[in-house]
């Protein structure tokens, strides 16, 4: 059994994400008429034309991409995880409104916002890249556009970003005519912050900086640093290609608010050192979060 927790928590969270991205569409999206990208933008579309409802349109629309992701992609987990993302994804996004608690909610959220579109984009891409990034931390796809993201990137090469960005602004200038270009800029801009939401949601909020030193007092430096910081410090052997010198560079990871400590003690021990910080989306092991396999 517990060899099988890991899959379970995945698809547990891929469940809760879809319920969370299915909210916002509702509470945030829809309301102030924002297609948000992908199958789900499409079928914000067809709803206004036709009525019919989003969630099965969702399902629908998602089924040629879910087969053609079968097909390039292949995979056991990659069809399990995304059958159940698009599945669970449809019917909370039609199920939402069968509850009168949610109605009454949303109702109530309508009328505090007021039809402000800024409010509605910035609350939904927030809540929506929650979404986003919670499914890609089950090792998951949210169906739609990510899977025809993948498969550009796999068939032909083109990078994930790129791939997205094609297909969303497709869908986001094809429902400006029907919205209006207000709602349309409102929607791209909603596209992009819901993307950092979910790679902070993945990848955590935990950016650290990297330093790399080069000073004639490695040694008083690098005790420095271990003794007032409690950082380690790793020394690089280098060379100068311009004097032809040999002198270590001292390599350490620190976080966003010891950087200032660190400029004022190499300057205290070495004021003609040479000094760069970097910045590392995380940091794994001593000191930092524990290194885990996922």
């Amino acid at each position: 059994m517990k060899k099988y927790l890991p899959s379970i928590w995945d698809y547990l969270l891929i469940i809760a994400s879809s319920l969370i991205q299915a909210i916002s569409l509702r509470l945030f999206f829809i309301p102030a008429d924002l297609a948000s990208g992908g199958v789900s933008g499409i079928s914000q579309l067809i709803n206004h034309f036709t009525g019919w409802p989003i969630g099965l349109m969702v399902f629908i629309g998602n089924l040629p991409l879910f087969l053609l992701g079968w097909r390039f992609l292949g995979g056991t987990k990659f069809v399990m995880r995304t059958a159940v993302a698009i599945v669970t994804y449809s019917l909370f996004t039609d199920l939402l409104l069968k509850i009168p608690a949610f109605v009454s909610y949303s109702q109530i959220l309508l009328d505090d916002l007021q039809g402000d579109i800024f409010l509605n984009s910035l609350y939904g891409a927030i809540v929506s890249g929650v979404g986003y990034g919670m499914v890609y931390r089950a090792r998951g796809t949210s169906g739609g556009s990510d899977i025809l993201a993948r498969i550009l990137n796999n068939w032909r090469g083109i990078s994930m970003t790129q791939s997205y960005l094609v297909v969303d602004t497709a869908v986001i200038l094809s429902a400006g005519f029907v919205f209006g270009w207000k709602a349309a800029l409102y929607a791209m801009i909603a596209l992009y912050i819901s993307g950092l939401v979910a790679e902070t949601v993945l990848e955590g909020g935990g950016t650290v900086r990297t330093a790399m030193i080069i000073t004639a007092k490695p040694d008083e430096v690098s005790q420095y640093v271990i003794d007032e910081m409690e950082r380690g410090v790793t020394w690089l052997e280098g060379k100068g290609a311009y004097t032809g010198n040999s002198r270590p560079v001292l390599y350490c990871v620190i976080n966003r608010a010891e950087v200032a400590t660190l400029k004022s003690i190499v300057h205290e021990k070495d004021p003609e050192a040479f000094m760069v910080i970097g910045v590392a989306h995380e940091a794994l092991g001593e000191g930092f979060k524990p290194l885990k396999g996922r």
